[in-house]
This record gives C-alpha cells, sequence and structure tokens, in this order.
C-alpha cells in the first residue's frame, strides 16, 4: 500500500488497487459493513446480514423479523437491534443469539459494546446494560435515547439525547453526570485515550467536551448533517463526513480541537458520506454520494482510488483489525472487497 501512495497515484498504481477489488454480489441496500474475524459483514436495511470471505464466498443470514436498525461489532460478534424488539448477536460461523427482547416491544435503535464483554442497548427513552459482571441495569434518559458508547476504560456508558449526553455509571451508586449542550444529540464517541467525548449533532455540527473539566468543543461550518465518524490510530485526529471532503479534526494535543482549523482532504465534486480511519497507519477511506470510493493518507492528503463513481451513495466502510482488508458497500447494494 506504501509503494501505491509513493508512486504519486500514477495510472499505474491506480489501476493497480481498483482491479485488486473484489466484487460482492449483495443485491439488496447495506446499511453498514463490520468485519468478524476476516470476514466481512454487511448488514442489510432488512433482516439479513451477508457474511463475506475474501475468496468471495458469501452467505446469507436472517437475523431478525423486521428490519435492522443499529449494529455494532467488537471483531468477534456483531451485535444488533430491530424494529421487533429484538436484540441479537450474530457470529463468523453464521450462528445467531438472543440477547434479549424488548419487555414492550419497542424498536432497539442504539446498541454499544464494551471491551470486557458487555453490551448496551436502547429503546425509547431508556438505555440498558448486561453483560461482563454486570446484571441487567436500565436508565431513563430525559427524551428519546440519540446515540450510545461506552468509555474506553471503566464501565461508563454516555447516552446523549436532546440538550446533552449523560454520564452513566451501571456499577455505582452516584448520580449520572450531565454534559449540557443545547439541540438534539445524535451519534456519540469518546476518544481511545478517553479525554474528550463528541456528538453528531441534528444540525450539521459536532459539539464536544473535554472530560478533565467539562469544557466546550464547538465544531461547526459544516453544509450537511455529520453521518459518520472515525478516529485515527491512537485517537490523534476525528475524520469525519458531511462536507464535499473529509474533515479532520486534531485530537494530539490536551486542547483538542480548540482554537485550531481542521485539516480537509480529498475534495470532490461530491459530499462523503462514510469514513473509516485505517486501525494501524495513518490512512482513512472515505465513501461520497456519487459512489467514489478513496484511500487517503492524513499526513500529506494524497489518495488512491479504489472504486469510481457509481450509481449510488456509497453507505458503509470498514476495515479489518489487521488493517489488510477494506470492506465497503452503496446504498443500493454494490459492494466490495480490497485486500492490501
Amino acid at each position: 500500500m506504501t509503494k501505491d501512495f509513493d508512486s504519486g497515484g500514477n495510472a499505474a498504481s491506480i489501476a493497480s488497487v481498483t482491479d485488486r477489488v473484489r466484487a460482492v454480489a449483495i443485491g439488496a441496500p447495506v446499511t453498514s459493513v463490520h468485519f468478524l474475524g476476516e470476514k466481512a459483514a454487511f448488514v442489510g436495511a432488512e433482516e439479513n446480514v451477508f457474511l463475506a470471505s475474501a475468496d468471495g464466498e458469501i452467505s446469507s443470514v436472517a437475523v431478525q423479523g423486521g428490519g435492522i436498525l443499529c449494529a455494532t461489532s467488537d471483531g468477534t460478534r456483531l451485535v444488533m437491534g430491530g424494529d421487533d424488539g429484538r436484540l441479537v448477536a450474530l457470529d463468523a460461523k453464521g450462528e445467531v443469539t438472543l440477547l434479549a427482547t424488548d419487555a414492550k416491544r419497542r424498536w432497539i435503535d442504539n446498541v454499544a459494546l464494551h471491551p470486557d464483554g458487555a453490551f448496551a442497548w436502547s429503546a425509547g427513552k431508556t438505555a440498558f446494560v448486561r453483560g461482563g459482571k454486570t446484571e441487567e441495569k436500565s436508565f431513563d434518559a430525559p427524551s428519546t435515547v440519540g446515540g450510545l458508547a461506552f468509555a474506553p476504560k471503566g464501565l461508563r456508558l454516555a447516552v446523549a439525547h436532546y440538550n446533552g449526553v449523560t454520564l452513566w455509571f451501571p456499577n455505582m451508586a452516584a448520580k449520572p453526570e450531565v454534559l449540557e449542550w443545547a439541540g438534539s444529540h445524535l451519534a456519540v464517541t469518546f476518544s481511545p485515550d478517553n479525554k474528550f467525548l463528541v456528538t453528531a449533532m441534528h444540525e450539521p455540527a459536532l459539539h464536544g467536551w473535554r472530560l478533565v473539566d467539562n469544557r466546550h468543543m464547538r465544531m461547526t461550518g459544516y453544509p450537511g448533517r455529520v453521518r459518520s465518524m472515525s478516529w485515527s490510530v491512537g485517537g490523534k485526529a476525528l475524520a469525519t463526513s458531511g462536507a464535499d471532503c473529509v474533515i479532520l479534526w486534531p485530537f494530539a494535543s490536551k486542547d483538542g480541537p480548540m482554537g485550531k482549523e481542521p485539516a480537509m482532504l480529498a475534495p470532490l465534486q461530491a459530499r462523503v458520506a462514510a469514513v473509516a480511519c485505517h486501525p494501524k497507519q495513518d490512512i482513512l477511506a472515505a465513501g461520497y454520494s456519487d459512489g467514489t470510493i478513496l484511500m487517503v493518507r492524513m499526513t500529506d492528503g494524497a489518495e488512491i482510488l479504489v472504486r469510481r463513481n457509481g450509481t449510488a451513495a456509497a453507505a458503509a466502510l470498514a476495515w479489518n483489525a489487521k488493517g489488510t482488508l477494506l470492506a465497503f458497500a452503496a446504498e443500493d447494494g454494490e459492494a466490495g472487497l480490497l485486500e492490501l
């Protein structure tokens, strides 16, 4: 891969990458993609997940009785919530396990995983945590839950909602801590070093807090909503969608992006729809509204074409844990695997 970038992106190197892409015949709309070991798991908009190996073998697994509303993976299991009120897990062998059922059959529309095996999900205004050493516990947010994220250290769950985020410690009697900011907070993420918390808002902006003192961080200027966020290796930067280039916010210093301008990489005449940072190197993959997929080096913005623009917008991107496989899919189900 380094050779491809060092070549300056000439025709030969571009062809060598695009020609190495193995097409994956999904044949159905895809909402996200994750890796289970070396298998790519393409999550459909309905009840099916499509497991694809690097050699092109594909299998379809029915995991829900209705639409899949949310999905996340820790590399060994894919946990999903659906509009049938069921929370299920899928492993690389294609085996499905029922984890929970909402007593009121409400939609399960957010899910998060913790490294110790605990998992969290939400239905309406209620967030739940179970697993690891934790019995099932619940927390009622002030409004409908917009997003969930576990902190990298300790069992602390961020619950995004209207007008802020609540930090909840399920195993402690302490009162949850509320980080306030007016507006509707949707996706939420902790920085890998546990120093910052960032939300994507309903408006075209991010909002963040430095957790040592809860100082606010406003990240604005987007022409559209931010629907995809990804931390670079080591958490030095946060890559986001929402503009006609990848917006890369700096988080290497103790002040994060406060007082700093973001880097703007890989501009196109199309809006960035999805981003995924490489797990080992300062490289990211970006998918655009015209279907283009690029690999971009963060240090100098060098680009390599992975997929030429198509008929549908890019919907999902993911790297395997080693950073040797990139999976991507468009909204219409056209998908591919690139082995590096």
